[in-house]
């Protein structure tokens, strides 16, 4: 709860944006673009360096939806599409609206690529100094000690392993026990 807490900001920016705009007065299309354009930007800064909350994730969908189906005070609507339909690309039927939880494991994934391919870094040096000095970033373990940052960029871990190749190219970095 505490952790929500922290980022409810992020909910009241997107609820306040959805208040000044006049659902009932725009079209399909343009609450699209709105959308995709407005609300689903307002948390990629904090997402590229934190892992929201998933009720928090859960909560801001839920306005996206509001507004998209045209929710207006006590009269519910009815959603004539599930989420993941409209979170679907538009080339196999869906709306293309971005699903958040993935788009911050992405964003979070693309710390821990910039740490494996930028070791000259301060943000890599750092963390490396504190986290992980004997090992890579992908072979340490977790602790119970680490800040939020650093535990939400090893959450993000698993993303860059299920697409990772690895090449052996001159043989240096290779652990004949270890790798396979």
């Amino acid at each position: 709860m505490a952790k929500k807490r922290r980022f409810i900001y992020i909910k009241e920016r997107v609820w306040k944006k959805l208040q000044g705009w006049k659902e009932k007065l725009l079209s399909q299309a343009r609450r699209e673009v709105l959308i995709k354009s407005v609300i689903q930007t307002i948390p990629t800064y904090t997402m590229s360096c934190f892992k929201l909350p998933k009720g928090l994730i859960q909560e801001i969908e839920v306005l996206i939806r509001k507004f998209w189906w045209g929710y207006s005070g006590a009269a519910r609507k009815v959603h004539w599409v599930s989420r993941e339909r409209l979170c679907e690309a538009k080339e196999v039927g869906g709306m293309g609206f971005k699903d958040i939880e993935n788009l911050n494991n992405a964003f979070l994934a693309k710390q821990v690529w910039r740490m494996m391919n930028n070791i000259d870094s301060l943000c890599f040096r750092v963390f490396k100094a504190r986290f992980f000095l004997s090992c890579s970033i992908l072979d340490v373990e977790e602790k119970a000690s680490g800040s939020y940052v650093w535990k939400s960029i090893l959450s993000a871990r698993d993303v860059i392993r299920k697409g990772m190749a690895w090449r052996i190219g001159d043989g240096q970095t290779m652990r004949i026990k270890e790798d396979n």
